[in-house]
């Protein structure tokens, strides 16, 4: 009974924070939803409070791991579309991992206190839903574009 308290323990300190991924990145979703599988599987596999807090902690860095994954890709066709894309062009992509797919309209570079930055306009469809956001990004010391 005492190992079943844990899971549940586990379970019950996890539930609260995986309803709201929402508003994290997928990184942080993906570290709370391996965590809570990492402790079902724990518990079920080595049967002790031990074993489940080591599930938890295996889950959490995999659900990490494979959900920054996804940040990830998108954050390359992204610096992809400002180093290429065609001034007042659109460019679009989906995420094969997540089904989002991104418009982005990049608008022509301009010289600033930060260096050369770019803005643009990104519409996305996100779990359906259509959002439009603006950001801007400007070369570091490297070149790379660097969202701001």
């Amino acid at each position: 009974m005492k190992k079943l308290s844990a899971v549940v323990l586990a379970l019950a300190l996890m539930t609260p924070l995986a309803s709201c991924t929402g508003q994290y990145n997928k990184g942080q979703s993906g570290a709370v939803m391996g965590g809570v599988g990492g402790a079902v599987v724990g518990q079920a596999i080595g049967k002790s409070t031990e074993a489940t807090l080591i599930g938890v902690a295996v889950g959490t860095m995999l659900g990490y791991i494979v959900g920054n994954e996804m940040d990830k890709y998108d954050r390359q066709q992204l610096n992809y579309v400002y180093e290429t894309g065609p001034s007042g062009r659109q460019s679009s992509w989906q995420n094969p991992d997540s089904g989002n797919t991104y418009t982005v309209t990049p608008q022509p570079a301009v010289q600033s206190s930060s260096g050369t930055c770019r803005k643009a306009e990104i519409q996305a469809v996100i779990d359906g839903r259509n959002e439009t956001t603006y950001s801007t990004a400007c070369r570091d010391a490297s070149g790379r574009w660097v969202i701001q």
